[in-house]
């Protein structure tokens, strides 16, 4: 039988050298113990109600461990494997007398949490982050518990002070991105941060990025998927946001439904993302560069069709399609910064209105009504509100170019997006990335 001793110095090494990792030692004048926890996970006021009050409580060193024999919460040491997996689960392991006992102090972080409410799913999880950095780091390690799950942490802001967790598992992540990332957060000279997202905004102007170089998520079960996958996650104190790098392009086309569905569903709904995040992309160019440069292209009574709607309507098509495309911008800000009581009505009578007296005073024509609300629809089937804003502006670059070129703009203009995007990479993995391969042992 392997002392106590053997065994915590076992479970030390088996575990990270993670900031949540506790191992603290109790004294009194008649006797001393030993306690090894992961905080993140372990509820405080259990681990204060039935060992630390007790312990100072009861003088006699063998009436404490009669009390510890007895308790029905703790229970005995049986072996590493099942101690390591209730450690991580949040059981707090006691080394006494040369004894090794498993107090249950398990804490349940999904009740202090609320659910999600930018990205949610019909199925699977609820639960999003929370404001309170434990908190966070308690759902993570409950949803990801393995011992070489590492959480390091860092400050960032001259001001501020605030607390930035690292968290990736260590037998995974890339060292090199590991190492560019933790430079980042050490460059970065900002009185105050607050949140993840400040993030974004460091890195655009570092590097003049058009599409955002990170993923900002509130779910955790998203978290733990890209921890399995090797990336890196930022906690920011204060925050219920999470930041995942490296970021690739079908990260963002990626919703959490897609793991609860079956194959063929997945399959199906992210191809219907890429239709619409092309759909949104290019319509409005196409629209202007056929009716402007090229109506030959549609048959006869489609492109008669088109050009009787048109009738009466006293600008070129790409001012028709600027005001139209302005107008759906406006309302889609407006039903942002409304209360969500009423910005969901409000927005859409607003549409309703503006677009049925666009038509009838001859402003726009009825196609072009058409084509704004299927690019507006297009444009949220994109999972990731960060990329959803980037392909807003992508567009207008499209635009622009069918305006002067026609058709050949709106194929020039997707070359150089895609020469752009090829360019760019996230940490030292590039954009447009479709398999992240993982580094082998000898990297690591």
């Amino acid at each position: 039988m392997p002392t106590s001793k053997t065994i915590k110095d076992s479970l030390k090494d088996s575990l990270s050298n993670s900031e949540d990792v506790v191992l603290k030692e109790l004294h009194s004048k008649e006797k001393s113990i030993e306690v090894l926890y992961i905080k993140s996970i372990s509820d405080f006021q259990v681990f204060q109600e039935k060992l630390i009050i007790p312990f100072y409580e009861i003088k006699d060193p063998f009436q404490f461990l009669a009390y510890l024999q007895s308790h029905p919460l703790v229970k005995p040491y049986e072996n590493k494997q099942t101690a390591l997996e209730e450690l991580l689960r949040g059981v707090t392991i006691l080394f006494y007398l040369d004894s090794v006992f498993l107090l249950d102090s398990k804490a349940d972080r999904n009740n202090s949490v609320l659910d999600t409410t930018v990205e949610t799913t019909i199925q699977g999880p609820q639960s999003g982050f929370s404001e309170s950095l434990p908190t966070n780091i308690g759902l993570i390690r409950q949803r990801y518990p393995e011992p070489t799950l590492q959480v390091d942490s860092t400050t960032v802001g001259s001001i501020s002070k605030t607390k930035v967790m690292i968290v990736h598992d260590k037998r995974l992540a890339d060292p090199s991105t590991l190492k560019r990332i933790k430079e980042f957060l050490s460059q970065i000279d900002v009185q105050m941060f607050e949140t993840g997202e400040q993030l974004l905004d460091l890195i655009k102007k570092s590097n003049r990025a058009l599409v955002p170089m990170m993923l900002v998520t509130e779910r955790p079960d998203r978290v733990v998927v890209n921890i399995a996958a090797g990336k890196i996650i930022l906690l920011v104190s204060g925050s219920p946001f999470a930041v995942v790098l490296p970021t690739v392009m079908k990260d963002f086309m990626a919703s959490m439904e897609d793991i609860y569905q079956t194959f063929w569903v997945t399959k199906f709904l992210q191809l219907l993302r890429y239709i619409g995040f092309f759909t949104s992309l290019v319509l409005p160019g196409l629209y202007v560069a056929i009716t402007s440069y090229n109506p030959e292209v549609f048959r006869v009574q489609l492109a008669l069709s088109i050009a009787g709607s048109r009738t009466g309507v006293p600008y070129p098509s790409f001012i028709e399609v600027t005001i139209m495309l302005v107008m759906m911008e406006m309302l889609t800000e407006a039903s942002i910064r409304l209360p969500k009581a009423i910005g969901p009505t409000a927005t859409t009578v607003g549409g309703l209105i503006l677009g049925q007296a666009a038509t009838e005073a001859g402003l726009v024509s009825n196609i072009m009504i058409i084509i704004t609300s299927t690019v507006a629809i297009s444009n949220f089937v994109v999972p990731i509100n960060a990329f959803s804003f980037t392909l807003r502006i992508m567009k207008y670059i499209i635009l622009a170019l069918a305006t002067v070129f026609g058709l050949v703009g709106v194929v020039v203009g997707l070359m150089m997006l895609i020469a752009y995007m090829v360019k760019l990479d996230s940490f030292g993995t590039p954009f447009l990335t479709l398999v992240q391969t993982q580094p082998n042992k000898e990297e690591r």
